[in-house]
């Protein structure tokens, strides 16, 4: 929303700011929802039970339809095999390995060449990331795109649980739906047409907790769709005050991983089942748990490599490298080999999941490459999040501002203590060396503008993540 729209809607009584939302959500419908919505749920979780081979030869050969659309109609790619035909490389584009590696730059830079020709952006959706590393990326998507989309987030985020888009359902998410002044509630509007309860994520402080319970409640919400880190505050906060929230079936966390405290305290607060999701507004990838607590990926959605972090040659199965997507999904704007700047593995070997899935499985997601730490010897440190496991610490944040030093921001918990601090000393040690950790207790940690926050902030990772490539080049 721009600066002077949002002036307006901040304006508007507090009624009349739901009467927007529901405006808007009847848009957000018509470009979602169509008369075939209920057969593409039906679909999706037909192919569920797909064999291994029907979903390779699947994969494959929409593979090969991207590839050529992206070759032949996306001016940014067109141009790229031009150019290399130009030079004599007469390498076949219908191999994937002989296309580069696409950073988010030249997306980035230039959007609208990723769009192919036979394409008008004024007839396609257009979204944005909400930036979390830098400016936002520009999107665009066809109506069959974002049904296709909303399909299977339909059947696979919501149907697995026993809710569907026809309940009352809560969102506690990165959009500014109440003035971050606002002292008073409501902290949310209602959007009828979409039938979903906005909650601001920007007014979930402890003198707040009570009104967002009793809006869970009076609302009747069946799930409740957040970050994890917002839906662990508010449970956390109204386990503190003694009131829980009743009638939610399911929890469904999106845009950050959850750590086993986070579920804990997730499943506590709201008397429910907690299941992650794991995904991207560029929707080249998408991932969803089932109630064994598998994390299945969506093969309709992008094809995946996992390669090695200093060359682009792929890894074991089992072994954790950096996740690089062809998006399969989204053909008018197909992005190829897109380091999306995850790290994570697949399970060793494929096999059924006791769910009856025959969907692959991640082993594991890691968070992002950007997210790492560099020890003074070189060495690339990403997953540090297991040195707050089983700590009394309710929100935790790393930032290295020196190869010698970190400094941890943390909220405490009731139970912490001198040996928490010597606990979290000692489990970066073991990760880093003898590097100096200092502590600083919070009662927040700071969020960015999309109510979310980076788990390690590196001022140092990029430049000596360089130097130390060159010394190995």
């Amino acid at each position: 929303m721009g600066n002077t729209k949002m002036e307006i809607y901040n304006r508007m009584p507090r009624p009349a700011r739901s009467i927007a939302a529901t405006l808007r959500g009847v848009y957000l419908w018509w470009w979602r929802y169509g008369p075939h919505a209920e057969q593409l749920v039906e679909q999706a979780l037909e192919r569920e039970k797909w064999s291994l081979h029907r979903w390779k030869t699947w994969q494959e050969g929409r593979l090969a339809y991207v590839l050529h659309r992206a070759a032949t109609q996306v001016p940014y790619y067109h141009e790229q095999w031009a150019a290399r035909r130009a030079r004599g490389d007469r390498a076949s584009w219908e191999i994937l390995d002989n296309w580069p590696i696409l950073s988010k730059d030249p997306l980035r830079e230039k959007p609208h060449r990723f769009v192919a020709e036979d394409c008008d952006i004024r007839r396609m959706f257009h979204a944005q990331t909400s930036g979390t590393t830098g400016t936002p990326l520009d999107l665009w998507r066809s109506r069959e795109t974002l049904r296709a989309w909303y399909a299977l987030f339909e059947a696979r985020c919501r149907r697995w649980h026993g809710v569907s888009r026809h309940d009352n359902w809560a969102i506690l998410g990165g959009q500014l739906v109440t003035p971050v002044a606002q002292q008073q509630p409501p902290f949310w509007v209602w959007n009828a047409a979409m039938n979903q309860l906005y909650l601001s994520s920007n007014h979930v402080r402890r003198e707040n907790i009570p009104a967002y319970i009793d809006a869970l409640s009076r609302y009747s919400i069946a799930h409740l769709v957040s970050y994890t880190s917002s839906a662990c505050a508010l449970a956390r906060e109204a386990l503190d005050l003694g009131i829980r929230a009743t009638g939610l079936k399911v929890v469904i966390t999106n845009a950050e991983p959850v750590f086993p405290w986070q579920r804990d305290t997730i499943a506590q607060g709201f008397r429910c089942d907690v299941r992650e999701t794991y995904g991207m507004g560029e929707i080249v990838a998408a991932a969803s748990e089932c109630r064994d607590g598998r994390l299945h990926l969506w093969p309709e959605v992008g094809w995946l490599e996992i390669l090695g972090d200093t060359e682009d040659m792929a890894v074991p199965r089992g072994t954790s490298g950096r996740l690089v997507w062809t998006g399969l999904l989204n053909a008018d704007m197909p992005l190829i080999r897109y380091d999306v700047g995850d790290r994570g593995s697949l399970v060793a070997e494929d096999g059924d999941c006791s769910c009856g899935r025959t969907l692959p499985v991640f082993s594991h997601i890691e968070g992002r490459t950007n997210d790492l730490l560099i020890t003074p010897d070189g060495r690339r440190v990403y997953w540090v999040n297991p040195v707050f496991y089983g700590l009394p610490v309710r929100e935790a944040q790393i930032i290295q501002e020196q190869l010698e030093s970190l400094r941890v921001r943390y909220v405490p918990a009731p139970t912490y203590s001198p040996k928490t601090d010597a606990s979290i000393i000692e489990r970066l040690h073991a990760r880093m060396g003898p590097v100096a950790v200092n502590l600083e207790k919070v009662n927040e940690i700071p969020r960015g503008p999309n109510g979310k926050f980076r788990a390690v902030i590196s001022h140092v990772a990029d430049t000596d993540a360089n130097r130390d490539n060159g010394r190995n080049g």
